[in-house]
Order: C-alpha cells, then structure tokens, then sequence
C-alpha cells in the first residue's frame, strides 16, 4: 500500500500569484495513495525541508511528490531531504508548476486546473516507482582543453597548478588565439604580446602541460570522469622533436606568395612557415597547398638547408587515444565574413579594413612594422572612419541579432592609438550606442572624445564608395543633428560582429551538448553555473559561451579550471541509477539501440536460452553497461520490440503520467 505524500511550494508569489496552491493541495489530497497533502510558502527553504523531512517519519510515507519549480533547480535538494528521512531519495517527483505553469498563464483558473493535473500525473508516477541505488565510476585524473586562445591557456594553466596533467588540443600551428595577432588591450593600452607571451611561455614549460597544436579532436566517447578522445594531429612534414625553430627554411623557401592568415592576408609568407616570432610551439609547417615537393615534386629547398633533418614529406596525419576526466571547450571566436555587406564596399576596396585587419596593420610585427599605412598605395592616411555595429544587432538575416559587447571598445582605443601616434589624422566613429559596461570603460571611452577630440557621430552608414582619386566617400546621417554627411576618407573601418569559430557547433555533436541559435555554447545555468554545460563533466571557458572581453574571458577561463579541478579531485563520481536495460526475453538482436547510443553503453553478447522443449538456443540480445550509460532514453524510443526500458522513467510509469492527464 503506497502512502504518498503531497506538498505544493507558493514560491513567494512566482506560483501563487497565479495558481491557487491550497486549492492545488486540496485536490490532491484526494488521489489514491495520498495521505497528506499540504501547501507552504517557501518548501526549498530550511523549513520547507523540516516540513517533508517530519512528514515521512510521522506518516511512514513511502513516496513524496513535490508541486514546485523545474526538477534542475531543486530536485536535488528535495531528493537529499528525503534521503536524510530515511526515505530512497528516487521515491521523490517533481511537479513543475512554476516554469510550465504559473509562468506561462495569466488565468487563475486555468493555471490552477493544470497545476492539479501535472500533480496527479506525479502522483500517478510514483505509485510505480521503486527504490534505486546509485553506483559509483572512477574519474580520470587528466583534463582536455579544446582551443589553445588566452581562455584554454589561462584554463591549462590554473589546472597544472592544482597538479593534474592537462593537454591543450589547438586547430591552429600555435597556441595564442585572437590574443597574439591583437597589438594593445584596453582599457590600459597594455601589450598584448607582453601579457600573452610569457602565458605562452609558461604553458609549454610545464611539465603537467603537453600542447597539441595543429590538431583537432575528431571524436569523444564517455561520460564525465571518464571520457574517451581521439584526437587527430594534423601533418606539419616537419618533425616536431627535431626542428629548432631557426627559420632558416622560411627564408629560402622560394615560395613567397602565399597570403598570410596572421597578417589577416595583407602580406605574404612562404610555403614552409612559423606563424609569428612568439610562436608555441616554435616550429615550422609546410602548407601542401602551396609547396612546391608536395605539390609536384620539385624543389625540396627547405630540406637542403635544415641541418637537424625535420623535414619529412611522407608525413601523415595521425590519430591518437587519449582518457581525460573533464573536458573544458574554449573554442573562441571569429569575425563575420563580411561578403554580405556591398553596402560598405569591403571587397571592393582594399582601404576598408576590419578592426582585426586594422591591428596588424598597426602592430610592430605586422606588414608594415606598425606604421599605420593605406593598403592600397602605402600612403599615410588623414580621415578614417570606423563604423560600428557592423552585422551586430541586425534584425536581418545578414548579421547578427546580438551586441558583440567588445567593439564599442576597441574602436575606442584604435582611435585614441591613431590619435596618439598621428595628431593630423581626422577620426570619426559612426556609432548606434556606445556600451561601456566594464570597470574603467566608460572613462577610457570619454578620454577618446575628451582628450583625443575623436568625433563621435550618433547616426547609420548608409553607402561607402570608393572614388577615382583614391579617396572614399562615406555616406552617413548625424542623428543628433538631423542632416546628411558625406565624409571624403581615406580609410573605412568596420568593427565585424564576432561569431563561435566553425569548430563549435560539429564539436558540440562529439560532446552532445547544447549550443544555442547564434552557435554559442549554451551553459547549464545563466545565473546559478555559468561555466558548465548541459553535459557533466562538460565546462565552458571564454567566447565559446557568448561575447567576451579579455578581462572577462579570463575570469571564466579560471572559474572553468576550478571547476574541472573540483571533478578530478574527487576519486570517484556518484553514477545516475536511471539507467537503461534489456529484457532478454524480448529483444530481437536488432541493434536498433546500440546504433543510437551517443555513449556507447550497449553492445550485444550471445546468450545461452532454453526452449519450452527443453532444448537450448543460442540468441543475440542487448546488454547495457551501467557505468557507461547516462540514461538518455534514446534507446527505450529506438527499440522496435520494447525490449529497453528506463529505470526511473520506464514504460509503464510514462503511460501513468498520460493517463493521469488525459483522465
């Protein structure tokens, strides 16, 4: 005989203001099994736990049901309630009448009258739940850091500290990101090199350490604690362990044409290359697109001069196998191509750049040795316009809908730069709103316009066309004056909206996470976990989770390490006791559900059966690894003979629920 217990949350009045919660009580307090049935203001409260912690010991309950918010925000804590009761803490149910209900009505009645019916369908649940006990799965002590920017630096870093080994997996010849190409951070006017390099440095000599640059995870297997990667190390054709980063190679390469995606592909390098002075690791790669040997098999150069023999052009690709027990993505981010937008004349005219552009034309390490010059003649330019917002908050579908938060600001310290260094230039900001929203910002932003006499103009950009004399016409209106500019410039800038790198979204397929509409990793919890997703042992650092800062990106760097450093502390995991299993009875050996499993929790064994003859037979069915499961449910769906079912979410308690709703 089943002796349930009911109790409906107010939750202040988030619920009930909406729902009728003593008339919520009262109803339930009818249904088969329930013998007490009792509304309280705050039931998450220390209280509200008294209150249901006494109930089972007076009442002998032997199941709970709680009318409150989602089972993410407090399940666990009424699970735990329930447990220090002496009660199995899986005889709990959550009925959410908060989110699904008194948030989404506006009609007493009509949010009252579901709140009553998502209740029973508790009720109903827990008639046929049983008590489970949750196992226990060893973690991995090794973290992976997927991106090598400041965020999976930072992240690799503060993780080593704490004495576990960690690998840096980074898509690109060197660790550095976004960081290493930029020349000054705001709001202090800082070298970035100076900040980022000995990071760099730092990161490549510790020992708990190992980076894999110029590779790429091709596929991730597992559950938190225990992850499976395969990662797959792309061919530089130079031996790593050999090459000591001389460069002599890149000087005798004959191949001197190749766009330099460094430089943002304003100048050239050469076919064999070290992406830039600071480069970690320190090592050249050949581009096969470009060499020559690879190409045809004619020049062989580079490896004439090497004199420690790391030229190897048979090498290939390679795949290795690596456990970790937490995985951090710190994929970082882009700016938007911009081949959208004919309206600003981007790929029309070489003199207007994107801000990223705009950095290495005025870094020391860049193509013209940080004098600012026009691409086009290498001439000085005296008027530049930077345009703001370009493909940001855009209801298009061009751009994109959301404030790429850092433009307003590096615009602003690109424009005191020039200022600074070229007191002739004229530099005007053609700007939506200006945002500011960090410590010291909104000072940095006022030193520009104060100081460095920057002309700020409230107002659109509505057509940029280059003219014959070399020069630039912007067309643009001043909102604040009500007219219609044209400004004879000879430079454009456009601060580009920033998107997630391609990577993140097949990425987040191998990691099974959740992202969101914009490609941006989507966290566990905006407010409450910020830093880890969906998945456990999944955490977030830096722009792969949304817009950030460097300040910023680092802060979430360090809060994703601590994170992971929790995880690997611990020796073991409590492993989720909902997991799934066959009935050998009825399974047909089709391996629809071990197709389907994301974790590779089933596989099939042949299983001696006997025959109402009395005979034996030999039969193909399912077996679930428990430890590797994670209860997902794809397989209960997959199954065609219902062989798979979900303990904690089986069949039949799924069919009580509909049936309790649809009564």
């Amino acid at each position: 005989m089943q002796r349930i217990g009911v109790f409906v949350c107010h939750c202040g009045t988030n619920i009930a203001a909406t729902v009728d919660v003593k008339a919520v009580a009262e109803a339930l307090g009818h249904e088969p099994g329930v013998v007490i049935s009792q509304d309280y203001q705050y039931m998450c409260s220390e209280s509200g736990q008294n209150l249901v912690k006494n109930s089972i010991k007076e009442h002998n309950l032997t199941g709970v049901v709680v009318c409150s918010c989602s089972p993410r925000m407090h399940e666990n804590t009424f699970r735990k309630a329930a447990a220090a009761a002496g009660l199995n803490s899986y005889m709990v149910e959550i009925a959410n009448i908060r989110e699904q209900c008194s948030w989404i009505h506006k009609d007493i009645a009509t949010a009252t009258e579901k709140a009553i019916i998502l209740g029973k369908a508790a009720v109903a649940k827990v008639h046929l739940n049983t008590p489970l006990t949750a196992g226990e799965s060893p973690v991995v002590k090794r973290a992976l850091v997927i991106g090598g920017g400041i965020a999976g630096i930072q992240t690799a870093l503060d993780i080593a500290e704490a004495g576990f080994d960690v690998d840096i997996v980074e898509k690109n010849p060197t660790i550095g990101g976004k960081m290493a190409q930029i020349d000054k951070t705001f709001p202090t006017l800082d070298c970035a090199a100076c900040i980022l390099t000995p990071k760099m440095v730092e990161a490549s000599q510790n020992e708990k350490i190992h980076i894999h640059s110029f590779s790429e995870v091709a596929d991730v297997k597992g559950f938190v604690g225990n992850f499976t990667v395969k990662i797959k190390k792309k061919a530089r054709f130079v031996d790593e362990t050999k090459c000591t980063g001389c460069g002599l190679c890149t000087e005798k390469c004959p191949m001197k044409k190749v766009p330099n995606e460094f430089n943002m592909g304003l100048d050239n390098r050469t076919a064999i290359y070290i992406p830039f002075a600071q480069a970690v690791p320190k090592v050249a790669t050949i581009d096969p697109n470009y060499c020559m040997m690879l190409k045809n098999g004619k020049c062989g150069v580079c490896s004439k001069v090497c004199s420690v023999g790391a030229i190897d052009y048979k090498q290939e690709d390679r795949i290795i196998e690596e456990k970790y027990g937490a995985i951090v993505v710190a994929t970082g981010f882009n700016p938007i191509k911009l081949d959208k937008y004919d309206e600003f004349a981007y790929n029309q005219c070489a003199d207007v750049v994107t801000s990223l552009e705009l950095e290495r034309l005025m870094n020391a390490a860049g193509p013209n040795g940080g004098t600012l010059l026009r691409p086009s003649d290498k001439t000085h330019p005296h008027t530049i316009v930077f345009v703001q917002c370009v493909g940001s908050r855009c209801d298009d579908s061009k751009g994109k809908p959301y404030c790429s938060k850092i433009c307003c600001m590096y615009t602003a310290k690109h424009a005191m730069l020039i200022r600074e260094k070229y007191p002739d230039t004229e530099v005007y900001v053609f700007y939506i709103d200006v945002r500011t929203p960090g410590k010291n910002f909104d000072e940095f932003y006022r030193r520009a316009v104060e100081q460095y006499n920057v002309h700020y103009i409230k107002g659109m950009v509505g057509k940029v066309t280059p003219k014959s004399d070399g020069k630039i016409d912007v067309q643009a209106s001043d909102l604040l004056a009500n007219e219609q500019l044209h400004i004879n410039a000879d430079m454009v800038v456009l601060a580009a909206a920033i998107e997630p790198d391609k990577t993140a979204r097949p990425l987040a397929t191998m990691l099974t996470t959740q992202m969101d509409t914009n490609d941006f990793f989507t966290e566990a919890h905006p407010k409450l976990r910020p830093v880890e997703s969906a998945t456990a042992g999944i955490f977030l650092s830096g722009a792969c989770q949304g817009p950030k800062d460097i300040p910023e990106t680092v802060a979430q760097a360090s809060a994703a390490a601590a994170k992971a450093i929790g995880l690997l502390c611990k020796n073991s995991i409590t492993c989720n006791p909902c997991v799934a299993h066959s009935n050998e009875l009825m399974c047909n050996g089709c391996s629809s559900c071990e197709k389907v499993c994301p974790y590779g929790a089933i596989t099939y064994v042949d299983k001696e059966f006997r025959m109402p003859d009395r005979t034996t037979a030999i039969r193909r069915v399912a077996s679930v690894n428990p430890a590797v499961c994670q209860g997902c449910g794809a397989c209960t769906v997959a199954c065609p003979s219902g062989a798979m079912d979900l303990n904690g979410f089986s069949n039949s308690q799924i069919m009580a629920e509909v049936d309790a709703i649809c009564k």
